[in-house]
């Protein structure tokens, strides 16, 4: 199976409250070992966990995952250059999470008109 370059290859996150590592494995093309290391370098990142410490990641994790993994894989920064564009500018951090969630409803909005069509 070949990962998806960049984030618009990324599928749609469903309308859950919760995804367990491996939901958010697949959602953002990464492996779950490199979701538990991310965790580790990245304080944005902290999933909830419960029982037998299971991770549940909420929708704004999945963002920040992607968001995060566009940083190290599409614009090639290292893990401390991406830690410190994450930590940094927070106007620029919410605009890009905003235009996520606006590519992200876009895609959602299409896959209903593509079912209405039918």
């Amino acid at each position: 199976m070949l990962e998806p370059s960049n984030n618009d290859e990324l599928p749609a996150i469903p309308g859950k409250r919760y995804f367990t590592i491996g939901e958010v494995s697949e959602l953002c093309a990464v492996k779950p070992h490199v979701l538990r290391y991310w965790e580790q370098e990245f304080p944005q990142l902290k999933p909830v966990k419960r029982r037998g410490n299971r991770r549940y990641y909420q929708h704004q994790d999945v963002l920040t995952i992607r968001q995060i993994r566009a940083l190290l894989y599409d614009q090639g920064f290292t893990i401390g250059g991406a830690r410190q564009q994450m930590s940094g500018d927070t106007a620029q951090q919410d605009a890009s999470q905003f235009n996520q969630l606006v590519s992200q409803m876009i895609n959602e909005l299409e896959d209903v008109l593509g079912v209405l069509k039918i």
